[in-house]
């Protein structure tokens, strides 16, 4: 990794990481690993929580830089899919697909695992003044002036890193909006190792409610057009689970961005992963898995001073998975009572709960009696609205 000149009132490391949350402490924990120096900084103070769903899927858990069971507190193997709060569908899976956690308890436990790698971990203070060369890096961060060889930017669908980089085009926006219910508000029986999906109760996504440790985690997301009735959405479905509104709290909402297949993500020695990059699953708003991987492939490219081989690997990995996923979106939204009749078709909930877990890279790898049904929800797909 090539050195500027020396500047004894410059701090120098071989890599600084912005944001720690699942990619950033993945990255810097890979990054130490693999014998960087590496500097974790984040604005926030840990423990801190985020908004998000929590579900660490199959797929995601091969791509961990460490064991996430001691912060897993529900694990899942069993959905239950509605169609506008009315006919739906439970099964239970053959075995586990989802087990889910807090940002609060997952994000601190990756930092600290990325601290005890060697990664100088700081939280509670701010990258400024960020400026970029042929060399790597300077910002200022809390008071101090840092070089890196190297920069990440894993600060979020707002992040920084992107702005003075340059970068961000090619990503659409969602939006989301989650609250919790104590277990002494909602009668913990329907919910526990289930996952519930609402379909068509909010435009261009769904509602959820997802167990958690001492609480469920009740959302809707859909398009960024849909912001203004998230709060009415989120009151719907509050009360479709027997909750008053007013039972719920930690209300809180956020930004779902998400990548177009071949969208940049790295410009120079500057790289992007997770949200940064605009890494959620346009289908199910999950990011967790593409924080993991894209971790992962920054890293790869990182070590081996190849920061142009990024880009090519992620996409390689990401987009075709990824083109599939808007085209479920699309048909989700505009045919969602199709998609709970192919769910009931034979084979396709088999299949559907193998992405998830990550034995099937591709709906169209199903095979027996899930293809006919799927191949027809494929052919709804060119019949439903564009994405906005």
């Amino acid at each position: 990794m090539p050195r500027s000149a020396y500047d004894r009132a410059v701090e120098r490391c071989d890599v600084l990481v912005v944001g720690a949350g699942p990619a950033g402490s993945a990255t810097a924990i890979r990054l130490a690993q693999g014998g960087a120096g590496v500097l974790l900084v984040d604005k926030a103070c840990f423990p801190r929580d985020k908004p998000c769903g929590g579900g660490l899927t199959g797929r995601a858990l091969p791509h961990a830089p460490c064991d996430v069971s001691p912060v897993v507190e529900h694990v899942v193997d069993r959905l239950v899919v509605r169609v506008g709060y009315g006919a739906k569908l439970a099964r239970r899976a053959a075995s586990p697909v989802v087990r889910m956690t807090q940002r609060r308890r997952l994000d601190l436990h990756l930092a600290e695992a990325a601290a005890g790698a060697g990664a100088d971990f700081r939280d509670g203070v701010r990258v400024e003044e960020i400026e970029l060369a042929a060399d790597g890096a300077t910002a200022r961060i809390a008071g101090s002036r840092v070089h890196a060889s190297y920069l990440v930017g894993a600060d979020g669908a707002n992040g920084v890193v992107a702005k003075v980089a340059g970068l961000g085009d090619g990503i659409v926006r969602g939006v989301a909006l989650e609250g919790n219910a104590r277990w002494s508000a909602l009668d913990p029986a329907p919910y526990r190792e289930t996952a519930w999906i609402e379909l068509g109760a909010v435009s261009g996504g769904y509602g959820w409610v997802f167990p958690k440790g001492d609480h469920a985690n009740l959302g809707v997301g859909g398009w960024l057009s849909e912001g203004p009735n998230l709060g009415a959405h989120l009151e719907r479905l509050a009360r479709a689970h027997g909750l008053e509104p007013g039972a719920l709290d930690e209300i809180r909402g956020h930004r779902l961005p998400m990548r177009r297949p071949g969208a940049p993500a790295a410009r120079g020695r500057v790289l992007l992963v997770g949200d940064a990059a605009g890494l959620v699953d346009p289908l199910s708003g999950d990011g967790i898995y593409e924080a993991f991987l894209s971790a992962r492939l920054a890293t790869e490219a990182i070590l081996a001073d190849s920061p142009g081989e990024y880009e090519a690997a992620l996409s390689a990995a990401l987009d075709r998975h990824a083109s599939a996923s808007w085209k479920a979106k699309r048909v989700s939204g505009r045919f969602p009572r199709a998609c709970l009749w192919a769910l009931r078709a034979p084979g396709v909930f088999a299949a559907v709960t193998q992405l998830l877990r990550g034995d099937l890279a591709h709906p169209s790898e199903a095979g027996g009696l899930a293809r006919p049904p799927l191949r027809i929800l494929s052919h709804l797909a060119g019949a439903a609205p564009p994405v906005p």
